[in-house]
C-alpha cells in the first residue's frame, strides 16, 4: 500500500460488509410475519448460517478498523483521506448505536439459535472483547469526526500499541486479507493489539 500523500481511512473493508442493522431487522420482522411456531422455525433455521456469517464479519470489521488505525497511527503526520465524518458533530449515542446493537443481537442470536433451531452455540468470548475494544475507540476518536491526520488517532486503554514492525505486519496482512475478500481472516491478528 501506497502512503506518500496520506492513508485512506478505510483501506477497503466495506466492500466486503453488508450492513448488519438492516440485515437483522430485515430477517427478524420476516419471522415476526408468520404467526405459526413452525414456520418462525423454519425461516429462522433457513437465515441462521447466514446471520452467523453476517456477525462474524462484522465483528472482524470492527477488529480490521482497530488494526488499521493502530497500524497507520505509526505513520507520523500523514492526511487520513476520504473520512467524510471528519468535521461532523459527534453524536455519542448515533456513534455507538450499531456496536451496542451488534453485541446486544451476538447475546440474542445464542439464545435463539436454541430457541427456534434447537441448537447450543457459543459465540468466542474473544468477539465480545473485540466489541468492547471497538465501543471504547469509537468514543476515544469521538466516532472518527476529528480524525484528519494519522497523529489524531487515540488508542483506548484496552488496544496495545503496535510497533513500526509490527505495524508494518499488520497493513501487509490487510493488503492480503482484502485481495482474498475474506475479512475472518482478520481475527488471526487480534492479539497483536488485545
Amino acid at each position: 500500500m501506497e502512503f506518500e500523500n496520506g492513508v485512506q481511512f478505510d483501506p477497503g473493508f466495506t466492500a466486503y460488509i453488508s450492513a448488519i442493522v438492516p440485515n437483522i431487522n430485515y430477517i427478524y420482522g420476516n419471522i415476526n410475519r408468520y404467526k405459526n411456531f413452525g414456520q418462525k422455525k423454519n425461516f429462522f433455521k433457513m437465515h441462521c448460517q447466514k446471520i452467523e456469517e453476517l456477525l462474524n464479519t462484522y465483528i472482524a470489521f470492527y477488529l480490521g478498523c482497530m488494526l488499521w488505525a493502530d497500524a497507520v497511527k505509526t505513520i507520523k503526520d500523514k492526511p487520513i483521506l476520504n473520512n467524510f465524518i471528519c468535521g461532523a458533530e459527534y453524536n455519542e449515542e448515533e456513534t455507538l448505536y450499531e456496536v451496542i446493537f451488534t453485541t446486544e443481537y451476538a447475546k440474542q442470536f445464542i439464545k435463539d439459535m436454541k430457541y427456534y433451531a434447537g441448537k447450543d452455540i457459543k459465540i468466542e468470548d474473544y468477539k465480545f472483547d473485540i466489541l468492547n475494544a471497538y465501543k471504547e475507540f469509537l468514543k476515544v476518536n469521538k466516532g472518527f469526526t476529528k480524525l484528519s491526520k494519522t497523529d489524531d488517532i487515540e488508542l483506548p486503554d484496552c488496544i496495545k500499541e503496535l510497533s513500526e514492525t509490527d505495524a508494518k505486519t499488520v497493513i501487509d496482512n490487510i493488503e492480503k486479507i482484502l485481495d482474498k475478500g475474506d475479512l475472518t481472516e482478520l481475527y488471526s491478528m487480534r492479539e497483536m493489539i488485545l
